[in-house]
């Protein structure tokens, strides 16, 4: 039997106690398979990045089990299975794009397990090292290699900090909303250059996001949040064909889908409100 790629079972994660205790994250149950892209969308406070979080390591459940490939999100990142790509790139000013991108790398030789994904990729001829090179180039990011951060526009960073993550080869690669802070036109670009690198890896994602297009366009399964307290509402298959190009966004079937996520948000928003 697969082992599930994440595994999160009657979580419950509160911060503070008595009476000014905030119920983050309540109940929350959510299974993703291997190579399965998976985005979270609900308003702010329902519980999206705590979840993350939770995933990551980064916090504990106060209540049940988050399992990483069978084992605890400590263990998986002591193993090197999880990547993390935060809101802001995060890149070394004083280093070039390659060497950032490499450094993770470098440091962390053992890192990942996506070996014939990699395998893949060098066999067509493109990459000495751990073929930061050729993702690079996948990630439109060629010419730009020997440039340093400060060189680069927002949206350029942050493909060269998602290059860096995917350059680990992480089983798991957690995305915090990584284009929130970009323009529509630069926010779909690097739609397509993730989509891209995801298609040829296969990596489990799971995608923190405010939009609703965003999340139909990316994702293989929609996962519906709601506040007070954060919990998981629906879970929404997303049955469209792949590769998802831009002309995606002009098939009824994708703004029906559209039409499905808003309408639960709603709902689960008024819900919310009548508690």
């Amino acid at each position: 039997m697969t082992t599930s790629a994440v595994r999160v079972d009657a979580v419950r994660k509160v911060y503070g106690s008595g009476p000014s205790a905030m119920v983050a994250l309540d109940d929350a149950r959510l299974t993703i398979e291997p190579g399965k892209f998976v985005s979270l969308i609900g308003p702010s406070g329902c519980g999206k990045s705590t979840l993350l979080r939770l995933v990551a390591g980064l916090e504990p459940a106060d209540r049940g089990d988050v399992r990483v490939h069978g084992v605890t999100p400590a263990q998986a990142c002591a193993a090197k299975l999880i990547g993390l790509v935060p809101q802001t790139p995060a890149l070394l000013p004083w280093l070039t794009v390659l060497q950032n991108v490499s450094l993770a790398a470098r440091v962390n030789p053992g890192a990942g397990r996506r070996r014939a994904a990699i395998d893949d990729l060098e066999e067509r001829g493109t990459g000495a090292g751990p073929d930061m090179r050729e993702l690079l180039r996948m990630a439109g990011l060629g010419e730009a290699m020997d440039k340093l951060p400060a060189q680069l526009s927002g949206g350029m960073q942050q493909r060269a900090a998602i290059v860096r993550a995917f350059g680990l080869r992480p089983d798991v690669l957690l995305m915090d909303e990584p284009f929130s802070a970009l323009d529509e036109f630069t926010r779909e670009s690097l739609q397509d250059q993730l989509l891209d690198l995801w298609d040829e890896l296969r990596t489990t994602v799971l995608f923190v996001t405010h939009s609703v297009s965003e999340a139909v366009r990316m994702s293989d399964t929609v996962v519906v949040m709601a506040p007070r307290p954060g919990r998981i509402v629906d879970v929404i298959d997303i049955d469209l064909p792949r590769p998802r190009n831009q002309r995606l966004f002009e098939e009824q079937r994708f703004h029906e889908y559209e039409d499905l996520v808003r309408t639960r948000l709603h709902s689960a928003w008024r819900t919310a409100d009548a508690a």
